[in-house]
């Protein structure tokens, strides 16, 4: 696939815009995350349709600032605003993964007229559970003093004893060997550290949206892989909290459900997108 580059809010966006059709499916990765976590279901999405996937500011190939004020949930809402402004898109269907979720959430709040359909992916409308704040903090030191590659290292070894990782996760890994490691080095990597460190404190300092969900007026499927212990409840919560909202739990995944049961994945995706597109 052919990348290309904005200049959105000062920062230049990396993006991908494929498929044909009158309106776009986006779609919004999370923290530590890029538009490459989507790579292999890409075929099956732009059958679909009109694609788009980006690499929010500080991750991927966007530009890294440096600066911790420009990594902000506000930022990274405007900055999808303006690239679907860029863009030409008055109105999409959104999904967001993770952090991604919770950007657009802000988003879909903010500007509803935008938004024909949400798909809230593994995410929450409040800190999310299972993230405490301690680690978060000491990760960004690390990734602030001593850089990404240090960091990565550190998160490696520490995998590897921690007997509270999901089974899909350790599937994946016995799957594919060297290759699961190699993708999350390359996903870290790719990350500015000051990205890292702020964002990571907003994660799990923000104050929530709870309180906001029955504003959103749009459908939304909201989806969760059942071994994502820190956003069962959040989902649960999303599912209360906006008016229609209907979930789907993808069975044998964990926080990535796109990667651990993509056919599950492309089936809940596909049968929303015929639902909300009268298709």
């Amino acid at each position: 696939m052919t990348s290309a580059t904005l200049t959105i809010n000062g920062a230049k966006l990396v993006y991908e815009d494929v498929g044909r059709g009158e309106r776009p499916f986006v779609l919004v990765h999370g923290f530590t995350g890029f538009r490459d976590d989507f790579r292999e279901q890409l075929p099956a999405l732009t059958a679909l349709g009109r694609t788009i996937i980006y690499d929010h500011r500080g991750h991927g190939d966007s530009s890294h600032s440096g600066v911790p004020e420009m990594y902000t949930f506000a930022q990274l809402v405007d900055d999808l605003r303006a690239l679907l402004d860029a863009l030409g898109v008055a109105r999409c269907d959104l999904l967001g993964h993770s952090m991604g979720g919770m950007i657009a959430l802000r988003f879909a709040l903010a500007q509803p007229q935008r938004i024909a359909s949400l798909v809230l992916m593994d995410t929450a409308a409040r800190a999310p559970d299972q993230m405490p704040r301690a680690p978060m903090a000491a990760a960004g030191v690390i990734a602030r003093s001593d850089g990404m590659v240090t960091l990565e290292a550190l998160m490696r070894r520490r995998a590897a004893d921690d007997a509270t990782r999901p089974e899909a996760e350790r599937r994946m890994e016995r799957d594919l060997g060297e290759a699961f490691w190699q993708r999350r080095r390359r996903r870290l990597l790719a990350m500015d550290p000051e990205a890292f460190a702020a964002l990571g404190i907003e994660l799990v300092d923000q104050g929530g949206v709870s309180d906001r969900l029955r504003r959103i007026p749009c459908p939304t499927l909201v989806m969760v892989g059942e071994q994502d212990e820190g956003f069962l409840a959040p989902a649960q919560e999303l599912v209360r909290g906006i008016p229609g909202a209907t979930l789907v739990t993808i069975p044998d995944a964990a926080h990535s459900p796109q990667l651990e049961n993509p056919a599950a994945w492309i089936a809940a995706i596909r049968a929303h997108l015929a639902r909300v597109r009268g298709h």
